[in-house]
């Protein structure tokens, strides 16, 4: 097995480059950083070109189907490669798996409109993913969700139910031609209670910017916007807690 110890190999420096978009776009692969991350890609049939690990992973039973992929690297090399102050030692090299719109829908989705925090994104699918839903569509200017952040918030979730990175204009759009129903986060005069709406359906909810709510072109075409009410005295919900409500309340 090939062993590295400095982080100036060319592997590594390429490894590196994928918790990057540009590199993750120009490669189609991205990097899994952590022993549980791994293991549910592994366990999920996730196309892994490559393992690197630390000495103390070399005998997990989960990789041995990989020997051939898998590169032993010291500690030192594990610190370069890991955004984390204390990094586990283990990463994978894992494929983008490529994504088209669905000819027909069913269920509910969660649509993304320039979520920014990647905690925030990350917590989100987990939601979704919980909840049962059956994709999550990443509209532009949302944080990319193979950033290492991104990554540890949504625990493997990403192996559970598809990500797309579109054009949320173009799936509003899919879902109104198929009649269902598209619904907006954004508190304004027309908004109704979310325990004012059917849940159970077919749907997709919007959830925008944590700052900036959702954008104004996306507004026009939602079905219904919907509110929480809050009836303490803080101002507003963390948008992840918020997204969390509605998905699990909308699945009914």
């Amino acid at each position: 097995m090939e062993f590295i110890q400095s982080a100036k190999n060319d592997q590594i420096k390429q490894a590196k480059k994928l918790t990057t978009r540009k590199y993750q776009e120009r490669n189609h692969s991205y990097l899994l950083d952590g022993w549980h991350l791994v293991k549910e890609a592994i366990q999920s049939g996730a196309e892994i070109s490559k393992i690197f690990a630390t000495e103390k992973y070399l005998n997990e039973r989960e990789l041995r189907a990989y020997y051939d992929q898998t590169i032993e690297i010291a500690p030192e090399v594990a610190q370069h490669l890991s955004d984390t102050q204390a990094p586990q030692g283990i990463f994978a090299v894992v494929a983008v798996p490529e994504q088209t719109m669905p000819a027909a829908f069913d269920g509910q989705w969660l649509f993304l409109d320039a979520v920014q925090d990647p905690g925030n994104v990350g917590t989100m699918v987990r939601t979704a993913d919980a909840a049962g839903y059956q994709g999550v569509v990443f509209g532009r200017g949302t944080v990319d969700p193979y950033n290492p952040k991104t990554l540890r918030a949504m625990q493997g979730s990403q192996f559970h139910l598809p990500i797309y990175q579109s054009d949320l204009g173009d799936w509003m759009t899919a879902f109104k031609k198929a009649q269902l129903p598209v619904y907006g986060s954004e508190l304004n005069p027309q908004a109704v209670s979310y325990t004012d709406v059917p849940a159970g359906e077919a749907m997709a909810l919007v959830v925008g910017n944590e700052g900036n709510g959702m954008q104004a072109q996306f507004l026009r075409q939602t079905t219904q916007n919907l509110y929480i009410p809050i009836t303490g005295q803080a101002e507003s919900l963390n948008v992840a807690v918020a997204a969390g409500i509605l998905m699990f309340a909308l699945r009914g």
